[in-house]
C-alpha cells in the first residue's frame, strides 16, 4: 500500500474501533510521542510512553473506554503525503463516559510509512482541554 492508502486504512479502522486492527498496522518498534508532558496526566490513563506494536491496541482500547464512541465527531480536514511522511489535520470531538463532558480540540497526526507498516505516530491536540475535560 502507499502512504496515502496506509493513512486511510489506520484512520478508517480507528473510526471503526477495531483496535487490533490499528495495532496490525505498526511495525514492531515504532516512534511514538503524543503532545503532552512525558509523565502523562492521573486523569487521561492512555497517556504514556509507547513504542511498539502491543501498546497501541492498549492505547485505543483506553481510549473507547473512557469516551462514548457512539458520541465521537472527530473529523479530518486534510490529508498531505510526501513520501514516507504524512500529516492528517482535523479536529477531535469527544465526550467523556464518566461525566458526559464533550470536548474539542483541532489536532494534527504526523504518520511515516514503511514498508507497508507505521514506523512514527506524533499527534499534537489541545491537550489542556482533555485533561479539564477528564478532571
Amino acid at each position: 500500500m502507499t502512504t496515502r492508502e496506509t493513512v486511510t486504512e489506520l484512520l478508517g479502522r480507528i473510526g471503526e474501533g477495531d483496535h487490533d486492527g490499528v495495532a496490525e498496522m505498526f511495525a514492531e518498534k515504532i516512534d511514538w510521542q503524543l503532545d503532552w508532558p512525558e509523565e502523562g496526566h492521573p486523569s487521561v490513563p492512555w497517556i504514556r510512553p509507547r513504542s511498539g506494536r502491543d501498546d497501541v491496541a492498549e492505547h485505543f482500547r483506553l481510549l473507547s473506554e473512557y469516551h462514548v464512541p457512539e458520541l465521537n465527531g472527530t473529523s479530518v480536514t486534510r490529508i498531505l503525503v510526501d513520501g514516507d511522511d504524512a500529516v492528517v489535520f482535523g479536529h477531535l470531538a469527544q465526550t467523556v463516559r464518566a461525566t458526559g463532558t464533550a470536548y474539542t480540540s483541532p489536532f494534527a497526526l504526523h504518520l511515516t510509512v514503511e514498508n507497508g507498516l507505521i514506523t512514527r505516530y506524533h499527534i499534537y491536540e489541545d491537550s489542556l482541554t482533555v485533561a479539564r475535560a477528564l478532571s
